[in-house]
């Protein structure tokens, strides 16, 4: 009895101490400020200041259907139709867009940019990487239709907002002209498996079941509801998927997986040479730039030349 006594308690404290750390890591990744990503952005070139001063930007802020604000910005630069909305990754916020809304801008786009709950201005207390935000995303959708009338949309996402643009699209409402997936995982289990690995050198099978019920229970979803792969064998309209080759956080390869599972007549593949994660146009910014040009021209999407 004194034995499964001592068994019992050790497994309350691996299920208590596993379940709860891991999920604090995942639920409240530490976020930074405005200020800092626009100075860290500006400080190493990666947008045009002067560009982005000139540009008319009109702040807004509307309603998720989960009770807080979303806010970001529209960029309207032209008498056009055409319009992108920008996802940004876990961690940072609309400031880290400005260097893609330069590039929309660039191409003849009007663009908006928005934080995500619990990033910059807006509200919500976890971060779900894609599962809460990609009903978020299609409140912000919506709301830009309503404002405009008929427009051609584009949806841009880097990272984590590549992961709740392509789940948008394929599980919620395929509603864009096109999408554009920058560094996403394929799915949040693989993505957990690797970095369990590389940060912690822990076995999947001693961390991921444990946790995901912690998930469920804190936050309403299990790991394996999170799933851009799934997702993506929905998605009917073009998609463009870019990654880094040496991409040393989300390897390269999940991006090769997400361009397999999309329709073979309506999709672009674009490994870049050089950077980090989420650092394909830093490093290779005249072919980022060219590559997604030619894919707007592809899929029949006027836009100006660069």
């Amino acid at each position: 009895m004194m034995i499964w006594l001592v068994v019992a308690v050790l497994f309350l404290i691996y299920f208590i101490g596993v379940g709860y750390y891991f999920t604090q890591q995942v639920l409240f990744m530490k976020t930074n400020s405005l200020e800092f990503i626009y100075q860290r952005e500006l400080e190493n070139f990666r947008f045009d200041e002067g560009l982005y001063r000139s540009v008319q930007k009109q702040p807004f802020s509307i309603q998720s259907r989960y009770g807080y604000e979303l806010k970001g910005y529209l960029f309207e630069a032209f008498d056009t139709n055409n319009w992108v909305i920008i996802t940004h990754g876990v961690t940072v916020n609309k400031n880290n867009s400005i260097k893609y809304a330069e590039l929309f801008l660039r191409l003849g786009f009007n663009v908006l940019t928005y934080d995500h709950r619990r990033h910059g201005e807006s509200g919500g207390h976890t971060t779900s990487y894609g599962y809460y935000e990609k009903y978020d995303l299609q409140s912000v959708v919506q709301y830009l239709k309503d404002l405009k009338g008929e427009i051609v949309l584009g949806i841009h996402g880097e990272s984590m907002g590549a992961c709740t643009m392509l789940q948008y699209a394929g599980f919620v409402e395929d509603s864009a002209a096109f999408y554009i997936s920058d560094c996403a995982f394929s799915t949040f289990e693989e993505q957990l498996t690797y970095r369990l690995k590389m940060d912690y050198k822990l076995p999947k099978w001693a961390i991921l079941p444990v946790s995901s019920i912690w998930l469920k229970l804190r936050n309403g979803f299990f790991i394996k509801d999170i799933s851009p792969l799934l997702a993506t064998h929905n998605i009917k309209n073009p998609v463009l998927f870019v990654h880094s080759k040496l991409d040393p956080y989300i390897p390269f390869t999940h991006t090769l997986k997400l361009f397999e599972a999309k329709n073979q007549n309506k999709r672009e593949l674009f490994i870049a040479e050089n950077g980090a994660h989420a650092m394909s146009l830093n490093e290779n910014k005249d072919d980022y730039y060219s590559i997604v040009s030619s894919f707007l021209t592809n899929i029949g999407v006027n836009h100006h030349s660069i």
